[in-house]
């Protein structure tokens, strides 16, 4: 078979065992053609690359691809760095385009924020700046919202209303008042008003996936799991799938409990809903269980104490969201549908409980389903060597490894020696564990991997703007860190036998950059760039 291109004169590195390093990469029929096997034809095209670096398409493990494409088309957005004041001038600019009752949607505000939002007068600032309008801005873990007070009268929230469960609705300590900022589940009945009167359409979501794959194949994401869909999102995916215009390996999680999106339905009627989805490019094969929430609201669930404050008291280390036998029961009832999962875990109890689970599993013969800890950044040292012994993924998430806003806001929730010691990747590559990257994307600003590759070799803020080391010993190589965004990332997702590597049979997925990682100083991987983005021998991005 004559190849359709070949390229010549390139720095190809594979991350293909068989064959580390290649000066040539041939694709026909949109697969990569073995070294020996190279054929010229009449239509088969030539590139001489100038020594260019070539590399797999980079995998994303973890992201929120849909939600990211709604908030750039459709929503206010701003960055960690907007304090209260600019976070209400942005409020305020939003306003002059909107109706007389038009929601405000958007986000992210930093953690290290709670505090200062958590008081009534704040929320009436909020009411001011909007004009009365209904607004929710969702925190930097995406977990947490700042609502306005029509936003609470829509959803039906009262100073009467009681926390629901999984969630707080944060009140002001010398009122009693609701603020406006709803912890978890407390935020699930405004994304409910919101959707009775703010509803995408069909059209809408596809655009807004679409536009988040193209944002995605600007840093060469040519895979990616999203980490917690909705019928919308999946429907979304069909319909680009079958159009031909699905130009990723998409695999979806299907939420079995929603302490934070306020989706409907999840759970088993989702699960029985989603071989409906599945299309060339779309894999509906995973689960997604939130175990518990994130430290700096005291929600994620320690093995050890929180600092003592005046809400918890000082024996407070927080819970998952379901006892073990239902957790169990979960992961039983999708191994035996044939589907894997993934357990939000950010404190070292959910951890292990976790792998208490997925023991059991294990030992009833359940040998081949994937299971992922996604963020897992705390894991107590006699967990480590279980993650390779169970083959349960490590899926780790940027801003969790370098000093930044969320481990600032951690360490003022968390004793100062458990703060430091966050995301032990060399260890548990050293214990035989895959450990896969995933950008967690719009939780991260951008889902650039070369952020996440420099702080993992460095375990510093790629950005300078914290100083500052973050457990450094954590480290690991540039090798490790780049197959962690590759290869590992598709074996996390059971998606390498079509991707994750430039081995002849596997889609034509690769990336040119404009630098040699290798070659490059270490402290500026952050600023590569994607020249080129190919998926399956189509190119879908080109650097202007």
């Amino acid at each position: 078979m004559a190849a359709d291109l070949i390229l010549t004169n390139a720095t190809v590195y594979t991350v293909d065992s068989a064959r580390p390093w290649a000066t040539e990469l041939a694709v026909a029929g949109g697969r990569v053609v073995a070294p020996d096997a190279v054929e010229h034809g009449p239509g088969t095209e030539v590139r001489d690359l100038g020594g260019a670096f070539v590399m797999p398409g980079l995998v994303d493990v973890h992201n929120h691809h849909a939600l990211a494409g709604r908030a750039e088309l459709f929503e206010l957005t701003f960055g960690g760095d907007h304090g209260f004041e600019a976070i209400l001038d942005a409020v305020r600019d939003r306003c002059r385009d909107l109706g007389p009752d038009e929601w405000v949607v958007g986000g992210a505000w930093a953690s290290t924020l709670v505090d200062a939002l958590s008081r009534e007068s704040a929320r009436h600032a909020l009411d001011t700046a909007a004009g009365g309008r209904p607004v929710m801005l969702t925190d930097d873990s995406r977990h947490n919202r700042w609502v306005s007070s029509r936003a609470l009268e829509l959803a039906g929230v009262t100073a009467a209303t009681p926390d629901p469960a999984g969630g707080v609705i944060v009140r002001d300590p010398a009122t009693g008042a609701p603020t406006g900022v709803l912890l978890e589940a407390a935020g699930v009945q405004v994304e409910r008003a919101l959707r009775k009167t703010g509803t995408l359409t069909e059209e809408q979501h596809a655009r807004a996936s679409q536009r988040a794959i193209e944002v995605l194949h600007s840093y060469g994401v040519t895979a990616f799991q999203d980490a917690g869909v909705s019928v919308d999102i999946l429907n979304a995916l069909k319909s680009l799938d079958d159009a031909g215009r699905l130009d990723a390996w998409v695999v979806t999680s299907l939420l079995v409990n929603d302490p934070i999106f306020g989706f409907d339905p999840i759970g088993s009627a989702l699960m029985e809903l989603a071989e409906r989805y599945r299309g060339e490019h779309h894999r509906p094969d995973f689960v997604k269980i939130f175990l518990d929430g994130v430290p700096p609201t005291r929600t994620a669930a320690f093995l050890e104490p929180y600092l003592p404050d005046e809400a918890h008291g000082a024996c407070f280390h927080g819970a998952p969201t379901m006892p073990p036998d239902e957790l169990e029961g979960w992961l039983r009832a999708a191994a035996s549908a044939g589907l894997s999962a993934k357990v939000h875990c950010t404190g070292d109890a959910s951890v292990r409980a976790t792998l208490d689970a997925v023991e059991k599993l294990r030992a009833e013969g359940h040998t081949d389903t994937l299971f992922q800890v996604a963020h897992g950044q705390f894991v107590h040292p006699d967990d480590l060597a279980r993650f390779g012994a169970l083959g349960v993924v490590a899926d780790i998430s940027p801003f969790l490894w370098v000093p930044g806003v969320i481990p600032t806001a951690i360490a003022n929730v968390l004793p100062a020696e458990r703060a430091s010691r966050m995301q032990p990747n060399r260890s548990l590559l050293d214990s035989g564990a895959l450990v896969a990257g995933g950008s967690d994307w719009p939780v991260s600003e951008s889902p650039n991997a070369w952020e996440g590759i420099q702080g993992l070799v460095t375990r510093q803020d790629p950005t300078g703007a914290h100083p500052g080391a973050l457990w450094a010993e954590q480290a690991i190589s540039l090798a490790e860190a780049v197959e962690a965004f590759t290869l590992s990332g598709a074996r996390a997702m059971g998606v390498d036998d079509v991707t994750g590597s430039l081995a002849p049979g596997k889609s034509a997925d690769f990336v040119v950059l404009d630098r040699n990682p290798f070659e490059s100083p270490v402290t500026e991987l952050h600023a590569t760039a994607v020249t080129e983005t190919w998926f399956a021998g189509r190119r879908v991005f080109q650097r202007d």
